[in-house]
Parts: C-alpha cells; structure tokens; sequence
C-alpha cells in the first residue's frame, strides 16, 4: 500500500498495490500494520455501506466527542467525488476542504480522522461507498455544515443535488461552533 499525504494534516490518500492477471484482480483492502504505522493504533469498530444513484450528496457530517469518528473510505462500485472540511478549532487549515475521487476502478481509498466534516456526490448510478469507522453511529453525537456553503469553496460540479431533508438543514460555516479543538 502507498500512503500519501494530502495539503491538509491528517488526511491520507491510499492507494492499495493491485495485482491483476487474465483472471481479474487481487488487492489487500485492509491492513492494519500499514494503517497503524501512519496513523497510529486505532481500532475500526463499526463497517457501513450506502447503494445511491448518479448526483446524490450524503453531507457534510461529522460526530463530536465522545462519539467522534475517523473513517477510512472506499467505493465498490461506481465513484465519488469525496470531500473532507477541516473543522479543528487551531489547525491551520480550519475551513478548508481536500476532494478527490474515489472510484471502483481506481481503487484509491481515503483516511479522515476525527476533526473533519465528511460528505461525498455520486458521479454514477449504482454507486456503492464503503467506509470503516472508529466509532460507533450515535445519532446524539452526530452534526452537519451546509454542503454548498459559499464561504467553504467546495466546488461539487453541480447546481442542484439530491439530498436528504436532515442535509438541506444544516448551518452554514460562520454559524457553526465547532466542538474539536486542535
């Protein structure tokens, strides 16, 4: 596995060794060694799994202590356009936002440690995003930012989304009192 750093501290870009031959392919998804060695011993604890069509948008979302998440993010099928917005009060870059795309045939895969906003905009229908957690869901502990907030610049490539009724209620930035200090 190759892991890369990303402009923003904490959040890696990893990309698994594939190994293909006439029979398809092969690659460890998983490894807790590597895992460990560039983020530290964490302990993934719950595994989830949306199915979406082309233009959904599942965010921003993020958990607060003590039942804040790090995720390590994935797609099986079809892709992404991934995004993480750094929301650690002190860090350096508090308010700005990483994206890549996450696909099934780039197999790239994406770390976002506790202290982020997380969401992501299917590019296909059929779309299956896969992401271990090192937390447990808790619906008491869980918060949002407004996805097209304009003072985030988070270019998403299109107007008008579909979104759920809790992601068209979420505040905007200059509101937002974020819980994690750096």
């Amino acid at each position: 596995m190759q892991v890369e750093k990303t402009p923003i501290e904490g959040l890696l870009v990893i990309q698994p060794k594939l190994f293909k031959d006439n029979r398809g392919y092969f690659y460890e998804s998983f490894r807790k060694d590597v895992i460990n060695e560039h983020i530290g011993t964490i302990d993934f604890v719950q595994d989830n799994q949306s199915f979406s069509a082309k233009n959904i948008l599942r965010g921003l979302h993020f958990q607060k202590d003590p039942k804040a998440q790090g995720k390590l993010v994935r797609v099986i099928q079809g892709s992404v356009l991934d995004v993480a917005v750094d929301i650690r009060k002190g860090s350096n870059t508090y308010g700005k936002s990483y994206q890549i795309v996450l696909s099934a045939e780039n197999h790239t895969q994406f770390w976002i440690p506790p202290g982020f906003a997380h969401g992501f905009l299917t590019l296909e229908d059929d779309t299956i995003f896969c992401y271990k957690c090192t937390n447990y869901y808790s619906k008491d502990d869980e918060g949002g930012l407004m996805y097209n907030d304009p003072e985030l610049q988070i270019d998403w490539g299109i107007e008008n989304p579909i979104l759920s009724e809790k992601d068209k209620d979420y505040i905007p930035f200059k509101q937002f009192e974020s819980p994690f200090n750096k």
